[in-house]
């Protein structure tokens, strides 16, 4: 009878410890530094983290990050998605395939992967206790937020959002009354 109540126990050990993991999956947090200023006190010629705007502490993140990921920064996007992922992950992949397609989509983003199974010491250093996390990065290295497993799509472009070029700077690039950001108009042509 006492193998039967330790079996019980296991069993709701490990689903509580499968409900705690999904949980946390695709889960946004945002960095521990000062929130973006407020679209009133952003100066429209540089968003919030962009190249224009450095400060003393964005200079120094850059500094505090490890090499191989200060090397990952992409200087021409707004941010820079940074996963650290593993080889023998599974989600990692799946997580890879999302984000490289969500960073060709979405202006003012990059995506990299970096591969930390023989570089445990990178994940430590910047306080990643799982794979795949996500850092979402400026180009000088300010951690914007982090991602701890697959992002869900809209739940990180909203959290993105404040970082990203508006829609109406970008030329070509209009949206329709009620459309997505990003639906180009087609002129009206008429046919005389």
């Amino acid at each position: 009878m006492t193998g039967v109540w330790v079996l019980l126990g296991a069993l709701v050990l490990a689903g509580i410890a499968g409900w705690w993991l999904r949980a946390g999956n695709g889960r946004i947090r945002t960095a521990r530094t000062p929130a973006p200023p407020s679209p009133a006190s952003a100066s429209p010629a540089s968003p919030p983290g962009a190249p224009g705007g450095s400060s003393a502490a964005e200079a120094g993140a850059a500094a505090d990050l490890p090499a191989l990921i200060r090397a990952a920064l992409d200087p021409r996007a707004s941010v820079t998605l940074v996963q650290l992922s593993t080889t023998f992950c599974a989600s990692c992949r799946q997580a890879g395939t999302f984000l490289t397609g969500f960073a060709e989509d979405t202006d003012g983003i990059a995506h990299v992967e970096l591969d930390i199974t023989d570089d445990p010491a990178v994940a430590t250093s910047v306080g990643v206790m799982r794979t795949p996390t996500t850092l979402a990065l400026t180009p000088q290295g300010t951690e914007l937020l982090r991602v701890s497993g697959v992002p869900k799509r809209e739940t990180l472009l909203a959290a993105l959002r404040p970082y990203l070029p508006a829609p109406d700077s970008q030329p070509g690039r209009e949206a329709e009354p009620g459309g997505e950001a990003g639906d180009v108009e087609e002129p009206v042509r008429d046919r005389a």
